[in-house]
């Protein structure tokens, strides 16, 4: 029983392991991306049947390939011991949900983020989105820290300007999303003409905070980034090294038949040649008897 449990297993590990099985789920994924958008047109009630029906293939598609891949692993802990693995399972948990009456709205926003299983599917994808999620606490302190330039520079903005247009300066919250507008360089040169009417020398405040917020700032945040990701895709590498170095390893050990022979192999050897000589000894001999 347990050689036909192992026997099926590896079977699976081949299957999920397969180029061909990983790149048809990828086309599966982006076929349902394509019908959840062919969803939000104006189709035939034919056409909207097709695709009723197209989905349900999906959704069952997604269902027996998520317990492949439960069973290919060796035991529910190794399996949901990786992140990935349980947001493919969410995801397919939630596609599962019918489609009709009340839920019908929330199916359908479930099945949206089927798109996102490209993510968990192509190794690239997965290492940019750990990168992100690694570069999230540097990025926090950039964050905090532009929000102390910003808060400074709203409440000096509110101080100086909000005589000017109270409608852009009359507070420091209002003027801090004032400054993001022209962090954002929204029109922002029409905000600047009007305070220099009564400031001329007002644009060295706009410039000062745009110096620090679209340059300094986010070229920090590009540079969190960019280290984290450097990291990952350094990682991936040594990865991908190890598992060939292990592969070529595997292929490289000395199999029963390429082991040299023992002393007691090659006396055991010994043994059945002389006994076959003398058997052909003796047929021998009984054939010149008879003759």
């Amino acid at each position: 029983m347990l050689a036909n449990v192992s026997v099926l297993q590896s079977k699976l590990k081949l299957i999920d392991n397969s180029k061909a099985f990983q790149g048809f789920v990828i086309f599966v994924i982006i076929v349902s991306a394509l019908s959840i958008g062919a969803h939000t047109y104006h189709l035939p009630s034919w056409m909207e049947k097709s695709l009723l029906a197209l989905d349900v293939g999906i959704t069952v598609f997604f269902a027996v390939e998520i317990v492949i891949r439960f069973l290919a692993s060796d035991g529910p802990k190794k399996f949901f011991s990786n992140g990935w693995n349980i947001f493919d399972t969410l995801i397919v948990i939630g596609s599962l949900i019918p489609a009709g009456g009340a839920g019908i709205l929330i199916a359908r926003l479930l099945r949206i983020f089927r798109v996102l299983r490209l993510v968990s599917m192509i190794p690239e994808l997965r290492m940019l989105v750990n990168a992100l999620l690694k570069a999230i606490p540097r990025m926090g302190y950039i964050a905090l820290l532009m929000f102390v330039i910003f808060y400074i520079y709203g409440a000096i903005g509110s101080m100086l300007f909000a005589h000017i247009n109270d409608f852009l300066w009359g507070d420091v919250s209002v003027a801090m999303l004032t400054l993001f507008r022209v962090s954002t360089f929204e029109s922002w040169t029409s905000v600047m003409y009007e305070t220099m009417v009564v400031y001329p020398l007002s644009w060295i405040y706009y410039l000062s905070f745009i110096f620090l917020t679209a340059f300094v700032f986010l070229n920090m945040m590009v540079g969190a980034v960019l280290d984290v990701m450097t990291q990952e895709t350094a990682a991936m590498r040594a990865d991908e090294e190890s598992e060939e170095a292990n592969n070529l390893a595997s292929l490289d050990e000395p199999k029963d038949h390429d082991k040299p022979a023992s002393a007691a192999d090659v006396a055991e050897l010994k043994a059945q040649i002389n006994e076959l000589k003398g058997m052909l000894i003796q047929s021998a001999q009984g054939a010149q008897k008879v003759s």
